[in-house]
């Protein structure tokens, strides 16, 4: 978990799951681009529990099969790090409960959310997006989005496209500046 020092009084909280580390140098990102803005915690989905409610929660996923992860596409995951060829190395915690499970009792976001996630670099029509799903599970749960969902793409190997740090950092400030509009309305 790493936070920041508050440079006002809003909250942001990023969740993240991530099984070969491209979700995590997302959220991290993103968590870079907001600090001007907020005070961000960057939290991978095994350590948010008990997590207190933020102005807003950005929630980061892997798209597995087509949305996100369950227990199987965890354990498949495993897998493919055990083969011989393969140069993947799997994050701690990769096999608990993942984003999916967390967001039936995940803490409602004072202010708003956002939702992303990694998919394989393709029309998303092929590949689905676990931000789809993220994005429908907190509006139906009342939430309100802050900014549509985004993908960030890997490529065959799971390594982060070019760019996509840059663009995520960028989204941050994006979300950040959402934030303060949102913040200064309200106020």
């Amino acid at each position: 978990m790493t936070t920041n020092e508050p440079s006002t009084r809003v909250t942001a909280t990023i969740v993240f799951e991530s099984m070969f580390g491209a979700t995590r140098r997302i959220a991290e990102a993103i968590g870079a681009g907001l600090r001007s803005a907020a005070h961000v915690e960057v939290v991978p989905v095994h350590d948010a529990g008990g997590l207190a409610s933020a102005d807003l929660l950005i929630v980061g996923a892997p798209t597995h099969a087509h949305g996100l992860s369950r227990p199987q596409t965890r354990a498949d995951a495993a897998n493919w790090v055990a083969r011989a060829a393969s140069h993947l190395h799997l994050e701690p915690y990769y096999d608990g409960d993942g984003v999916r499970e967390w967001l039936a009792a995940a803490p409602l976001p004072a202010r708003g959310f956002a939702a992303y996630d990694t998919r394989a670099d393709m029309p998303r029509i092929f590949s689905g997006s676990a931000a789809a799903g993220m994005d429908k599970r907190l509006r139906k749960r009342g939430a309100v989005p802050l900014a549509d969902y985004r993908s960030f793409l890997v490529d065959k190997d799971s390594a982060l496209v070019a760019g996509q740090v840059e663009e995520a950092e960028q989204w941050g400030r994006l979300l950040g500046a959402r934030l303060l509009e949102s913040a200064d309305t309200r106020a």
